[in-house]
């Protein structure tokens, strides 16, 4: 694939993107390489990886990261109380060696996200999301496994080969250090919010007749929200569309939007926050 044609597949989707991202996601196609996302929270990450497989026409298979996580239980756990039921309607019938080996097959493995991607019959995306929340040790046992694209499940004595290679997405919010050897493997990419600029043409893909004095006058008041000073967790993309969309059923004045801020439970999540947009409309 060229980059004009990634291109073309990229505008067809209507995703609003740079010339640096598409390089980016170029790159990380054409090396095979695992794309690793950067950037603070509600600035777009996971996104890409749906905009990928809409694009490519693939299927989008997601591991949400989380402590604790390790690459045994990213690929496959067994259905154990489904192997308590066999064991009890079975221990009579059969011999304890037989009925071992019967209940480590495929009938009793639960696919994860990982397992699934590789044993799929076509290709997929594989979003690896908040890669950052897990344990040190999972980046590099996780890439060193995609690198062979082959898993050995230690129950069956079985070594699971890919069938096809999934284009994989990995993001981070950067809240710890992920170790050197993960990041040598992986194309980088850090996600600014987009300004106001980029957020405008976000809008009119999401809203095709939108008054243009609500959009100034929305946006206006949602920058200086993010930007005010006590704000905690400050509103995302995703946020601002969901309130606009609010302003639109509750048909209100772009005037008002400024000074009164209205449904601004919408925006901020926290009474905290709420309280801090209190003190500084007074």
């Amino acid at each position: 694939m060229t980059i004009d044609e990634l291109r073309k597949k990229l505008d067809e989707t209507s995703y609003v993107y740079d010339d640096n991202m598409l390089t980016v996601l170029y790159v990380a196609l054409t090396l095979g390489r695992p794309l690793l996302i950067e950037g603070a929270a509600g600035v777009g990450k996971t996104e890409v990886a749906k905009v990928m497989a809409q694009a490519l026409g693939r299927d989008l298979v997601r591991l949400q990261c989380y402590e604790g996580l390790d690459e045994s239980k990213a690929l496959y756990e067994w259905n154990y109380q489904k192997q308590l039921l066999a064991i009890q309607v079975d221990q009579g019938r059969e011999e304890k060696e037989t009925l071992t080996r019967s209940l480590f097959s495929d009938e009793y493995l639960l696919e994860r996200p990982l397992l699934k991607s590789i044993r799929a019959e076509t290709p997929v995306v594989l979003l690896i999301d908040e890669i950052d929340k897990a344990d040190l040790e999972f980046p590099n046992d996780l890439l060193w496994e995609l690198d062979k694209m082959e898993f050995y499940i230690p129950e069956t004595k079985e070594t699971i080969k890919a069938k096809q290679r999934p284009i994989v997405v990995i993001t981070s919010n950067a809240e710890k250090e992920l170790p050197d050897a993960f990041l040598r493997r992986c194309v980088f990419h850090y996600i600014e919010f987009p300004d106001q600029a980029q957020m405008e043409a976000i809008l009119r893909v999401h809203f095709d007749n939108l008054e243009e004095k609500l959009i100034k006058q929305s946006l206006a008041a949602f920058y200086r929200l993010r930007e005010l000073r006590g704000i905690e967790k400050k509103p995302s993309t995703s946020e601002l569309v969901d309130w606009i969309r609010a302003l639109v059923a509750g048909d209100v004045d772009p005037k008002l939007i400024e000074d009164n801020m209205p449904f601004a439970g919408v925006l901020l999540k926290k009474d905290k926050d709420l309280q801090t947009l209190r003190k500084q409309k007074r």
